[in-house]
Protein backbone atom coordinates (compact mmCIF):
# COMPACT_ATOMS: atom_id res chain seq x y z
CA UNK A 1 0.00 0.00 0.00
CA UNK A 2 2.64 2.46 1.07
CA UNK A 3 4.38 1.79 -2.54
CA UNK A 4 0.99 2.28 -4.22
CA UNK A 5 0.89 5.63 -2.32
CA UNK A 6 3.95 6.67 -3.59
CA UNK A 7 3.47 5.73 -6.73
CA UNK A 8 0.89 7.77 -6.92
CA UNK A 9 2.71 11.02 -5.29
CA UNK A 10 5.49 10.35 -7.69
CA UNK A 11 3.09 10.57 -10.75
CA UNK A 12 1.20 13.80 -9.57
CA UNK A 13 4.51 15.50 -9.12
CA UNK A 14 5.10 14.28 -13.29
CA UNK A 15 2.10 15.43 -14.05
CA UNK A 16 2.31 19.48 -12.10
CA UNK A 17 5.76 19.48 -14.15
CA UNK A 18 3.80 18.57 -17.36
CA UNK A 19 0.48 21.26 -16.68
CA UNK A 20 3.57 23.68 -15.63
CA UNK A 21 5.60 23.08 -19.28
CA UNK A 22 1.97 23.19 -21.21
CA UNK A 23 1.03 26.17 -19.59
CA UNK A 24 4.39 27.87 -20.33
CA UNK A 25 4.21 26.44 -23.93
CA UNK A 26 0.82 28.51 -24.32
CA UNK A 27 2.48 31.85 -23.74
CA UNK A 28 0.09 33.17 -21.14
CA UNK A 29 1.93 35.52 -18.66
CA UNK A 30 3.82 34.34 -15.71
CA UNK A 31 1.31 35.44 -13.33
CA UNK A 32 -1.69 33.34 -14.88
CA UNK A 33 0.84 30.46 -14.78
CA UNK A 34 1.46 30.61 -11.45
CA UNK A 35 -2.27 30.98 -10.28
CA UNK A 36 -2.78 28.45 -12.50
CA UNK A 37 -0.21 26.03 -11.21
CA UNK A 38 -1.42 26.98 -7.49
CA UNK A 39 -4.77 26.09 -7.85
CA UNK A 40 -3.85 22.37 -9.58
CA UNK A 41 -2.05 22.06 -6.24
CA UNK A 42 -4.60 23.13 -3.62
CA UNK A 43 -6.96 20.28 -5.60
CA UNK A 44 -4.48 18.20 -5.43
CA UNK A 45 -4.59 18.58 -1.62
CA UNK A 46 -8.34 16.81 -1.69
CA UNK A 47 -7.66 14.23 -4.03
CA UNK A 48 -7.21 10.38 -2.11
CA UNK A 49 -3.69 9.88 -0.96
CA UNK A 50 -4.27 5.75 -0.93
CA UNK A 51 -4.57 3.86 -3.81
CA UNK A 52 -5.25 0.24 -3.08
CA UNK A 53 -5.32 -2.36 -6.05
CA UNK A 54 -9.12 -2.38 -6.61
CA UNK A 55 -8.90 1.57 -6.94
CA UNK A 56 -7.87 1.45 -9.89
CA UNK A 57 -10.47 2.85 -12.17
CA UNK A 58 -11.62 0.49 -15.49
CA UNK A 59 -12.88 2.28 -18.92
CA UNK A 60 -14.77 1.00 -21.60
CA UNK A 61 -14.55 2.51 -24.71
CA UNK A 62 -17.77 2.71 -26.79
CA UNK A 63 -17.99 4.02 -30.54
CA UNK A 64 -13.85 3.48 -31.04
CA UNK A 65 -13.26 4.68 -34.84
CA UNK A 66 -10.21 4.17 -36.93
CA UNK A 67 -8.93 3.83 -39.80
CA UNK A 68 -12.17 3.52 -41.93
CA UNK A 69 -12.72 7.56 -42.54
CA UNK A 70 -10.23 8.71 -40.41
CA UNK A 71 -12.36 8.80 -37.57
CA UNK A 72 -11.22 8.24 -34.47
CA UNK A 73 -11.74 10.78 -31.51
CA UNK A 74 -13.26 7.80 -29.44
CA UNK A 75 -9.53 5.73 -29.36
CA UNK A 76 -7.68 9.51 -28.77
CA UNK A 77 -10.15 9.90 -25.88
CA UNK A 78 -9.30 6.60 -24.36
CA UNK A 79 -5.92 6.68 -24.96
CA UNK A 80 -5.89 10.03 -22.52
CA UNK A 81 -7.59 7.93 -20.26
CA UNK A 82 -4.90 5.07 -20.52
CA UNK A 83 -2.45 7.35 -19.47
CA UNK A 84 -3.02 9.29 -16.62
CA UNK A 85 -2.15 7.09 -13.26
CA UNK A 86 -4.21 4.41 -11.85
CA UNK A 87 -6.30 4.07 -15.03
CA UNK A 88 -6.73 1.18 -17.25
CA UNK A 89 -8.93 0.90 -20.30
CA UNK A 90 -10.39 -2.91 -20.03
CA UNK A 91 -12.72 -3.33 -22.66
CA UNK A 92 -14.02 -1.92 -25.93
CA UNK A 93 -17.15 -1.80 -28.43
CA UNK A 94 -17.89 -0.99 -31.59
CA UNK A 95 -20.18 -1.91 -34.61
CA UNK A 96 -17.50 -2.57 -37.10
CA UNK A 97 -15.64 -5.52 -35.67
CA UNK A 98 -12.04 -4.36 -37.81
CA UNK A 99 -12.21 -0.95 -35.30
CA UNK A 100 -13.26 -3.30 -32.95
CA UNK A 101 -10.27 -5.53 -33.22
CA UNK A 102 -7.54 -2.83 -33.81
CA UNK A 103 -8.47 -0.48 -30.61
CA UNK A 104 -8.49 -4.15 -28.37
CA UNK A 105 -5.00 -4.73 -30.04
CA UNK A 106 -4.03 -0.93 -28.90
CA UNK A 107 -4.99 -1.66 -25.17
CA UNK A 108 -3.05 -4.83 -25.00
CA UNK A 109 -3.81 -8.35 -24.17
CA UNK A 110 -6.81 -9.24 -22.55
CA UNK A 111 -8.87 -6.26 -23.57
CA UNK A 112 -12.48 -7.20 -24.41
CA UNK A 113 -14.16 -7.09 -26.73
CA UNK A 114 -17.84 -5.95 -27.42
CA UNK A 115 -20.50 -5.52 -29.95
CA UNK A 116 -23.32 -4.59 -28.12
CA UNK A 117 -23.04 -1.68 -25.89
CA UNK A 118 -25.00 -2.75 -23.38
CA UNK A 119 -23.55 -6.21 -23.22
CA UNK A 120 -20.18 -3.40 -21.80
CA UNK A 121 -22.72 -1.64 -19.90
CA UNK A 122 -23.83 -5.05 -18.27
CA UNK A 123 -19.39 -5.57 -17.02
CA UNK A 124 -19.43 -5.07 -13.36
CA UNK A 125 -15.63 -4.53 -13.73
CA UNK A 126 -16.48 -1.57 -15.78
CA UNK A 127 -16.38 1.66 -13.66
CA UNK A 128 -16.64 4.59 -16.90
CA UNK A 129 -17.04 4.35 -20.01
CA UNK A 130 -15.98 6.93 -23.03
CA UNK A 131 -18.45 8.00 -25.15
CA UNK A 132 -17.28 8.46 -28.77
CA UNK A 133 -20.26 7.19 -31.10
CA UNK A 134 -21.52 9.41 -34.04
CA UNK A 135 -23.98 11.87 -32.64
CA UNK A 136 -27.57 10.07 -32.97
CA UNK A 137 -26.00 7.42 -30.59
CA UNK A 138 -25.07 9.66 -27.42
CA UNK A 139 -27.87 10.57 -25.48
CA UNK A 140 -29.22 6.77 -25.96
CA UNK A 141 -25.76 5.54 -24.66
CA UNK A 142 -25.61 7.99 -22.15
CA UNK A 143 -28.55 7.51 -20.61
CA UNK A 144 -28.20 3.36 -20.48
CA UNK A 145 -24.50 3.96 -19.02
CA UNK A 146 -25.55 6.31 -16.27
CA UNK A 147 -28.60 4.12 -15.26
CA UNK A 148 -25.92 0.57 -15.14
CA UNK A 149 -23.85 2.65 -12.29
CA UNK A 150 -21.28 3.86 -14.95
CA UNK A 151 -19.51 7.35 -15.12
CA UNK A 152 -19.58 8.89 -18.36
CA UNK A 153 -17.41 10.97 -20.31
CA UNK A 154 -18.84 11.85 -23.92
CA UNK A 155 -17.95 13.11 -26.41
CA UNK A 156 -19.31 16.75 -28.05
CA UNK A 157 -21.88 17.78 -29.34
CA UNK A 158 -23.63 16.13 -26.48
CA UNK A 159 -27.09 15.69 -28.11
CA UNK A 160 -28.66 15.43 -31.84
CA UNK A 161 -32.04 17.13 -30.74
CA UNK A 162 -32.63 18.89 -27.64
CA UNK A 163 -35.56 17.29 -25.86
CA UNK A 164 -33.15 14.41 -25.95
CA UNK A 165 -30.87 16.38 -24.28
CA UNK A 166 -33.72 17.79 -21.66
CA UNK A 167 -34.22 13.89 -20.38
CA UNK A 168 -30.27 13.52 -20.24
CA UNK A 169 -29.66 16.30 -17.70
CA UNK A 170 -32.71 14.55 -15.76
CA UNK A 171 -30.97 11.49 -15.66
CA UNK A 172 -27.55 12.55 -14.82
CA UNK A 173 -29.13 14.26 -12.06
CA UNK A 174 -31.26 11.51 -11.14
CA UNK A 175 -28.21 8.95 -10.67
CA UNK A 176 -26.05 11.52 -9.40
CA UNK A 177 -23.09 10.22 -11.69
CA UNK A 178 -19.76 11.98 -12.82
CA UNK A 179 -20.63 13.11 -16.28
CA UNK A 180 -17.97 14.98 -18.40
CA UNK A 181 -18.90 16.02 -21.81
CA UNK A 182 -15.66 16.40 -24.25
CA UNK A 183 -15.56 20.50 -24.46
CA UNK A 184 -12.09 20.75 -23.90
CA UNK A 185 -11.89 24.02 -24.62
CA UNK A 186 -13.19 24.70 -20.97
CA UNK A 187 -9.93 22.62 -20.24
CA UNK A 188 -7.66 25.13 -22.43
CA UNK A 189 -6.06 27.97 -19.90
CA UNK A 190 -6.27 30.65 -22.85
CA UNK A 191 -10.18 30.16 -23.21
CA UNK A 192 -10.51 30.56 -19.20
CA UNK A 193 -8.17 33.84 -19.11
CA UNK A 194 -10.26 35.25 -22.28
CA UNK A 195 -13.69 34.49 -20.09
CA UNK A 196 -12.26 35.64 -16.77
CA UNK A 197 -11.81 39.09 -18.68
CA UNK A 198 -14.83 39.49 -19.56
CA UNK A 199 -17.04 38.03 -16.40
CA UNK A 200 -14.88 40.68 -14.99
CA UNK A 201 -16.24 43.57 -17.07
CA UNK A 202 -12.70 44.68 -18.34
CA UNK A 203 -13.98 44.78 -21.89
CA UNK A 204 -17.49 46.74 -20.49
CA UNK A 205 -20.27 45.28 -21.19
CA UNK A 206 -20.10 42.72 -23.83
CA UNK A 207 -22.57 43.56 -27.26
CA UNK A 208 -21.60 40.82 -29.56
CA UNK A 209 -20.04 37.40 -29.50
CA UNK A 210 -19.03 36.06 -32.30
CA UNK A 211 -18.18 32.39 -32.78
CA UNK A 212 -16.06 31.80 -35.98
CA UNK A 213 -17.14 28.19 -37.23
CA UNK A 214 -15.16 26.59 -40.32
CA UNK A 215 -16.89 26.18 -43.64
CA UNK A 216 -19.03 23.15 -43.85
CA UNK A 217 -18.49 20.47 -47.09
CA UNK A 218 -20.87 19.87 -49.73
CA UNK A 219 -21.02 16.39 -51.39
CA UNK A 220 -23.54 14.08 -53.67
CA UNK A 221 -25.27 12.44 -55.29
CA UNK A 222 -24.20 9.49 -53.22
CA UNK A 223 -24.28 5.91 -54.93
CA UNK A 224 -25.57 3.45 -52.53
CA UNK A 225 -23.14 0.34 -52.02
CA UNK A 226 -22.78 -3.20 -50.60
CA UNK A 227 -22.63 -2.81 -46.55
CA UNK A 228 -18.84 -3.83 -45.33
CA UNK A 229 -19.22 -7.55 -44.37
CA UNK A 230 -17.37 -6.30 -40.67
CA UNK A 231 -20.34 -3.21 -40.16
CA UNK A 232 -23.41 -4.28 -38.51
CA UNK A 233 -24.71 -1.12 -40.59
CA UNK A 234 -28.25 -2.00 -38.93
CA UNK A 235 -26.80 -1.30 -35.07
CA UNK A 236 -25.34 1.73 -36.57
CA UNK A 237 -28.08 3.56 -37.55
CA UNK A 238 -29.85 2.44 -34.75
CA UNK A 239 -32.49 5.24 -33.68
CA UNK A 240 -31.88 7.19 -36.43
CA UNK A 241 -34.34 6.98 -39.30
CA UNK A 242 -34.46 4.53 -41.63
CA UNK A 243 -35.93 6.51 -44.43
CA UNK A 244 -33.21 9.42 -45.29
CA UNK A 245 -34.02 13.20 -45.23
CA UNK A 246 -34.22 15.37 -47.89
CA UNK A 247 -33.97 18.88 -47.96
CA UNK A 248 -35.98 19.95 -50.61
CA UNK A 249 -36.48 23.44 -52.59
CA UNK A 250 -39.42 23.82 -49.76
CA UNK A 251 -38.11 23.80 -46.78
CA UNK A 252 -41.27 24.15 -44.38
CA UNK A 253 -42.73 21.66 -46.07
CA UNK A 254 -39.43 19.05 -46.08
CA UNK A 255 -39.03 19.57 -42.04
CA UNK A 256 -43.32 18.63 -42.45
CA UNK A 257 -42.36 15.64 -43.87
CA UNK A 258 -39.08 15.15 -42.20
CA UNK A 259 -40.79 15.85 -38.27
CA UNK A 260 -44.24 14.61 -38.59
CA UNK A 261 -44.22 11.56 -40.69
CA UNK A 262 -43.90 9.54 -37.54
CA UNK A 263 -45.15 10.82 -34.38
CA UNK A 264 -44.13 7.70 -32.80
CA UNK A 265 -40.87 5.80 -34.19
CA UNK A 266 -39.80 5.09 -36.84
CA UNK A 267 -40.56 1.43 -38.83
CA UNK A 268 -37.61 -0.52 -38.57
CA UNK A 269 -36.08 -0.48 -41.86
CA UNK A 270 -33.01 -0.66 -43.20
CA UNK A 271 -31.94 1.80 -46.29
CA UNK A 272 -29.55 1.25 -48.64
CA UNK A 273 -25.80 1.61 -47.69
CA UNK A 274 -23.87 4.77 -48.67
CA UNK A 275 -19.60 5.08 -47.15
CA UNK A 276 -20.23 8.64 -47.23
CA UNK A 277 -23.07 8.71 -44.72
CA UNK A 278 -20.94 6.34 -41.94
CA UNK A 279 -17.57 7.09 -39.93
CA UNK A 280 -16.61 10.27 -40.27
CA UNK A 281 -18.72 11.60 -42.36
CA UNK A 282 -21.92 11.14 -40.91
CA UNK A 283 -21.48 14.71 -39.57
CA UNK A 284 -23.08 16.23 -42.58
CA UNK A 285 -26.26 14.46 -42.36
CA UNK A 286 -29.19 15.78 -40.54
CA UNK A 287 -29.99 11.90 -39.62
CA UNK A 288 -26.83 11.81 -37.81
CA UNK A 289 -25.27 15.30 -36.53
CA UNK A 290 -25.87 18.71 -37.63
CA UNK A 291 -22.60 19.41 -39.45
CA UNK A 292 -20.53 22.55 -38.67
CA UNK A 293 -22.69 24.48 -36.61
CA UNK A 294 -22.91 21.30 -33.93
CA UNK A 295 -19.42 19.69 -34.55
CA UNK A 296 -17.44 23.36 -34.12
CA UNK A 297 -20.31 25.32 -33.13
CA UNK A 298 -20.45 22.84 -29.82
CA UNK A 299 -17.22 24.10 -28.85
CA UNK A 300 -17.50 28.14 -29.68
CA UNK A 301 -20.65 28.59 -28.37
CA UNK A 302 -19.92 26.53 -25.65
CA UNK A 303 -17.11 29.75 -24.92
CA UNK A 304 -19.68 32.16 -25.50
CA UNK A 305 -22.05 30.54 -22.77
CA UNK A 306 -18.79 30.56 -20.42
CA UNK A 307 -17.54 33.39 -21.02
CA UNK A 308 -20.99 35.66 -20.37
CA UNK A 309 -22.00 33.26 -17.30
CA UNK A 310 -25.19 31.45 -19.13
CA UNK A 311 -24.34 27.82 -18.84
CA UNK A 312 -27.51 26.62 -17.32
CA UNK A 313 -29.76 29.34 -19.81
CA UNK A 314 -29.76 30.46 -23.38
CA UNK A 315 -31.24 33.04 -26.00
CA UNK A 316 -34.51 34.12 -26.45
CA UNK A 317 -34.35 35.41 -29.78
CA UNK A 318 -32.35 33.26 -32.87
CA UNK A 319 -32.55 33.98 -36.69
CA UNK A 320 -30.47 32.33 -39.06
CA UNK A 321 -29.28 32.48 -42.62
CA UNK A 322 -27.13 30.55 -44.66
CA UNK A 323 -26.47 29.12 -48.29
CA UNK A 324 -28.11 25.54 -48.20
CA UNK A 325 -26.54 22.18 -48.63
CA UNK A 326 -26.70 20.85 -52.48
CA UNK A 327 -30.25 19.99 -53.41
CA UNK A 328 -31.39 16.29 -54.41
CA UNK A 329 -31.30 13.05 -53.18
CA UNK A 330 -28.32 11.78 -50.81
CA UNK A 331 -26.27 14.78 -50.83
CA UNK A 332 -25.10 16.12 -47.40
CA UNK A 333 -27.54 17.91 -46.08
CA UNK A 334 -26.29 20.01 -43.10
CA UNK A 335 -25.77 23.31 -44.09
CA UNK A 336 -22.36 24.75 -45.07
CA UNK A 337 -22.21 28.37 -44.37
CA UNK A 338 -24.19 30.30 -42.15
CA UNK A 339 -24.55 33.50 -39.71
CA UNK A 340 -26.93 32.79 -37.05
CA UNK A 341 -27.53 35.89 -34.60
CA UNK A 342 -28.33 34.69 -30.93
CA UNK A 343 -30.15 37.22 -29.20
CA UNK A 344 -30.00 36.95 -24.99
CA UNK A 345 -32.25 38.59 -23.15
CA UNK A 346 -30.17 41.80 -22.03
CA UNK A 347 -29.56 42.31 -25.51
CA UNK A 348 -26.47 40.75 -26.11
CA UNK A 349 -26.00 38.88 -29.07
CA UNK A 350 -23.85 35.42 -30.50
CA UNK A 351 -23.12 35.70 -33.78
CA UNK A 352 -22.18 32.11 -35.03
CA UNK A 353 -20.83 32.49 -38.56
CA UNK A 354 -18.65 30.51 -40.98
CA UNK A 355 -16.73 33.25 -41.58
CA UNK A 356 -13.35 34.90 -40.25
CA UNK A 357 -10.61 33.34 -38.28
CA UNK A 358 -11.49 29.86 -36.09
CA UNK A 359 -11.55 31.41 -32.71
CA UNK A 360 -13.99 33.61 -30.33
CA UNK A 361 -14.39 37.27 -30.54
CA UNK A 362 -15.81 39.26 -27.40
CA UNK A 363 -16.57 42.55 -27.90
CA UNK A 364 -17.49 45.13 -25.43
CA UNK A 365 -18.40 48.67 -24.86
CA UNK A 366 -14.11 49.17 -23.95
CA UNK A 367 -12.55 46.78 -25.79
CA UNK A 368 -12.31 43.05 -27.24
CA UNK A 369 -10.79 39.67 -26.64
CA UNK A 370 -10.02 36.99 -29.71
CA UNK A 371 -9.36 33.46 -28.34
CA UNK A 372 -8.51 29.93 -30.30
CA UNK A 373 -6.64 26.98 -29.84
CA UNK A 374 -3.71 28.86 -30.72
CA UNK A 375 -3.89 32.28 -29.35
CA UNK A 376 -5.09 34.78 -27.50
CA UNK A 377 -5.15 38.17 -28.11
CA UNK A 378 -6.96 41.76 -27.08
CA UNK A 379 -7.45 45.47 -28.25
CA UNK A 380 -5.54 46.29 -25.14
CA UNK A 381 -2.54 44.04 -24.18
CA UNK A 382 -1.94 45.33 -20.55
CA UNK A 383 -5.76 43.14 -20.26
CA UNK A 384 -3.36 39.98 -21.54
CA UNK A 385 -0.32 40.85 -18.69
CA UNK A 386 -2.31 42.57 -15.79
CA UNK A 387 -3.10 40.17 -12.48
CA UNK A 388 -6.69 40.15 -12.05
CA UNK A 389 -7.70 41.53 -8.36
CA UNK A 390 -8.10 38.87 -5.33
CA UNK A 391 -11.80 39.75 -5.60
CA UNK A 392 -12.10 38.95 -8.99
CA UNK A 393 -14.52 36.07 -10.35
CA UNK A 394 -12.67 33.28 -10.78
CA UNK A 395 -13.47 30.23 -12.85
CA UNK A 396 -13.36 26.24 -12.99
CA UNK A 397 -9.49 25.46 -13.11
CA UNK A 398 -8.41 22.61 -15.26
CA UNK A 399 -6.06 22.16 -17.43
CA UNK A 400 -6.18 18.78 -18.59
CA UNK A 401 -9.67 17.94 -19.55
CA UNK A 402 -9.71 14.16 -19.22
CA UNK A 403 -7.59 14.53 -15.55
CA UNK A 404 -10.44 16.34 -14.25
CA UNK A 405 -13.17 13.78 -15.33
CA UNK A 406 -10.83 11.12 -13.76
CA UNK A 407 -10.32 13.45 -10.28
CA UNK A 408 -13.92 13.86 -10.05
CA UNK A 409 -14.54 10.11 -10.28
CA UNK A 410 -12.11 10.07 -7.29
CA UNK A 411 -13.68 13.21 -5.30
CA UNK A 412 -17.33 12.89 -6.45
CA UNK A 413 -17.37 16.11 -7.71
CA UNK A 414 -18.71 18.10 -10.57
CA UNK A 415 -16.51 18.13 -13.64
CA UNK A 416 -16.05 21.28 -15.85
CA UNK A 417 -18.32 20.57 -18.32
CA UNK A 418 -21.11 18.32 -17.14
CA UNK A 419 -24.07 17.35 -18.83
CA UNK A 420 -26.57 20.13 -18.08
CA UNK A 421 -23.66 22.69 -19.47
CA UNK A 422 -23.20 20.66 -22.53
CA UNK A 423 -26.87 20.17 -22.85
CA UNK A 424 -27.55 24.23 -22.67
CA UNK A 425 -24.49 24.76 -25.36
CA UNK A 426 -25.78 22.48 -28.41
CA UNK A 427 -29.23 23.87 -27.35
CA UNK A 428 -28.06 26.95 -28.96
CA UNK A 429 -26.51 25.16 -32.48
CA UNK A 430 -29.86 23.21 -32.60
CA UNK A 431 -31.74 26.51 -32.50
CA UNK A 432 -29.67 27.95 -35.31
CA UNK A 433 -30.02 24.70 -37.25
CA UNK A 434 -33.99 24.73 -36.36
CA UNK A 435 -33.56 28.58 -37.99
CA UNK A 436 -31.74 27.38 -40.94
CA UNK A 437 -34.49 24.49 -41.73
CA UNK A 438 -37.41 26.96 -41.45
CA UNK A 439 -36.05 29.66 -44.25
CA UNK A 440 -34.52 31.88 -41.69
CA UNK A 441 -37.76 32.35 -39.66
CA UNK A 442 -37.23 33.92 -36.58
CA UNK A 443 -37.59 31.87 -33.54
CA UNK A 444 -38.43 33.30 -29.90
CA UNK A 445 -37.24 30.71 -27.18
CA UNK A 446 -38.15 30.52 -23.78
CA UNK A 447 -35.06 29.64 -22.41
CA UNK A 448 -36.57 28.57 -18.74
CA UNK A 449 -39.07 26.14 -20.07
CA UNK A 450 -37.18 25.08 -23.07
CA UNK A 451 -39.72 25.45 -25.66
CA UNK A 452 -40.93 27.99 -28.32
CA UNK A 453 -43.39 30.79 -28.16
CA UNK A 454 -46.41 30.08 -30.08
CA UNK A 455 -44.52 28.30 -33.14
CA UNK A 456 -45.91 24.49 -33.36
CA UNK A 457 -43.50 23.96 -35.95
CA UNK A 458 -40.76 25.07 -34.68
CA UNK A 459 -41.90 22.55 -31.13
CA UNK A 460 -42.14 19.39 -33.27
CA UNK A 461 -38.40 20.33 -34.57
CA UNK A 462 -37.28 19.92 -30.25
CA UNK A 463 -37.13 16.46 -31.17
CA UNK A 464 -36.69 13.55 -33.57
CA UNK A 465 -38.89 10.27 -34.93
CA UNK A 466 -36.87 7.34 -33.42
CA UNK A 467 -36.73 4.07 -35.00
CA UNK A 468 -37.74 1.14 -33.47
CA UNK A 469 -36.63 -0.28 -30.52
CA UNK A 470 -34.47 2.24 -29.79
CA UNK A 471 -37.02 5.01 -27.95
CA UNK A 472 -36.04 7.00 -25.18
Amino acid sequence: MHILFNRYQETRRKFLTRAIAAIAATGLPAWYEKEAIASERALDAERPRRLGPNDTIQFGLIGCGGKKGGFRQGLNDAHAAASKAGCKVVAVCDVDRTHCADAANEFGPGTKQYHDFRDLLADKTIDAVIIGTPDHWHVQIAIAALRAGKDVYCEKPLTLTIDEGKKLVRVAQETGRVFQVGSQQRSDPRFRLACEIVRNGLIGKIKTVTAHLPTGPTGGPFQPQPVPEDLDFDFWLGPAPADPSILHGDVIDDVIFNFWRSPVAEPNLLPDYFPERVYGNFRWWLDYSGGMMTDWGAHHNDIAQWGLGTDHTGPVKIQGFGRGPTIGVNCYNTFPEFDIYSTYADGTVLHTTNQGENGVTFEGENGTVFVSRSRIEASDPKLLTTPLPPNAVRLYVSNDHMQNFIDCIRSRKETICPASVGHRSATICHLGNISLRLGGKILYWDPEHETFHNDPVAEAMLSRPRRRPWLL
